[in-house]
């Protein structure tokens, strides 16, 4: 097999945004420009090889009070949105958010922001690790068994929720290999565990052998008096399962579908071992992800990468409502098929993020100084960390700035910097 193409054109501070952008929440100043001196593979592997986590800078708060992420509404988006701004691990947090996605559990259906936020650390552990390992855990997750009604799965009246869903949406991919026996079969498979509806407490939720199905299940045409662990296993071991998980991971930081020669090499990586960070590096260091188009980046990314451009910090409750207008609630996916990120922007979420733009301004005035429209696009870049601008945006930019001088200099830098965050410069990575 020949190896994975690598990006061999020059690594400066523009691809280095991207990488900054696709595999976390953008660059805090001056950060692009020494990630790219290090050149690309170092860049990388200082994403997924990170240092022992850090959280740089003032805890959360709401109105001036600490943050109560287990028990006031609200605060369990607060909660993440701040680790994803202070974190030196963006792409531990990165991947969390994706696993969220991929495992897309919501409260609505939970009820308990405990359990919700016991699942948000369960997919951080298993954030570059074996998806093995992540899929044996999230099964068994507390969470997942009330979001997909594991609990109500017993051999006495077999539920197929969580069945369906770990072969359509988890492991092999919609109508991929799998046929309405495999799913009530695998529902007998998934039979034993129990716990509390509105339980707060992960030790509410057992096994129990009473419930269980012990009879002979087939599934993919093997048969065996299966159990829960056996029917996450046969998925693993399904001819279909690498293909669905490497291409389905590769979505999430490139927007073109992989040719089959690379879509060949990251089912080698992922090998038997179902190694999550080999897949990742490699991704991270493919020319597709460098030469490719834009993607539109998700609300929360946009708006943690705008707090960590601009130095700011999570000070309000606002931060989880305007989030919601924007399109995307932390722990509120719209279904188990997470949110559609082809469908980010839209003339009402678009609003939203006009509003979160503005709230990250809030008490950061601008410097003031010269009138001159190229002095006052720069002042604008550099509130942001200097970020990098295509022709057309800085040439409308400065246009409008031409246009409107006679407003006064610091009117002017306000609406610049405003219209700056809503460009499609900074709306996409």
């Amino acid at each position: 097999m020949a190896p994975l193409p690598v990006y061999s054109k020059p690594f400066g501070s523009q691809q280095a945004e991207r990488l900054l952008w696709r595999a976390g929440f953008g660059p805090r100043p001056g950060e692009a420009k020494a990630l790219a001196a290090q050149g690309l593979r170092a860049a990388v592997l200082s994403l997924t090889r990170p240092q022992a986590e850090q959280l740089t800078g003032p805890a959360p708060t709401d109105r001036g009070a600490p943050i109560a992420p287990y028990d006031a509404f609200g605060h369990d988006h607060l909660w993440w949105l701040d680790r994803m701004v202070r974190s030196n691990r963006p792409l531990v947090e990165r991947m969390t958010l994706v696993w969220h996605d991929w495992f897309a559990t919501s409260n609505v259906g939970v009820g308990s922001q405990r359990l919700m936020l016991n699942q948000n650390e369960t997919l951080r552990q298993g954030a570059l690790g074996s998806f093995r390992d992540l899929l044996l855990s999230v099964t068994q997750d507390p969470a997942m068994l009330l979001w997909l009604s594991g609990v109500k799965n017993t051999r006495f009246s077999p539920n197929e929720n969580y069945g369906r869903e770990l072969m359509e949406l988890f492991t092999l991919g919609v109508d991929n290999g799998y046929t309405e026996t495999d799913v009530r079969e695998q529902a007998r498979a998934l039979t034993g565990w129990r716990g509390r509806k509105r339980g707060d407490n992960a030790a509410d939720f057992v096994y129990d052998t009473r419930l269980h199905d012990t009879g002979s299940k087939t599934i993919f045409g093997k048969s065996g008096t299966f159990d829960w662990t056996d029917s996450c296993r046969l998925c693993l071991e399904h001819p279909s399962h690498p293909g669905y998980l490497v291409g389905k991971l590769w979505s999430y930081f490139v927007p073109t579908a992989p040719t089959k020669a690379t879509l060949s090499g990251l089912k080698a990586l992922y090998g038997n071992g179902y190694r999550i960070q080999p897949v990742v590096e490699a991704i991270l260091q493919h020319p597709d992800l460098y030469d490719g188009p834009r993607m539109v980046k998700p609300p929360v990314v946009f708006t943690a990468g705008l707090l960590r451009a601009l130095g700011g910090g999570v000070d309000t409750i606002l931060w989880a409502r305007l989030g919601a207008g924007a399109g995307q609630r932390l722990f509120y996916p719209p279904n188990v098929a997470g949110w559609d990120d082809s469908r980010w922007l839209d003339t009402a979420t678009f609003r939203g993020r006009w509003f979160l733009a503005s709230l990250a301004f809030t008490g950061k005035p601008p410097q003031g100084g010269s009138s001159d429209p190229a002095k006052l696009l720069d002042r604008a870049r550099a509130a942001l960390g200097g970020p990098t601008l295509t022709t057309a945006t800085s040439t409308a930019l400065l246009d409008f700035a031409k246009k409107n001088r006679s407003s006064g200099a610091a009117v002017v830098e306000s609406a610049l910097r405003q219209l700056l965050v809503m460009s499609p410069d900074l709306q996409t990575c």
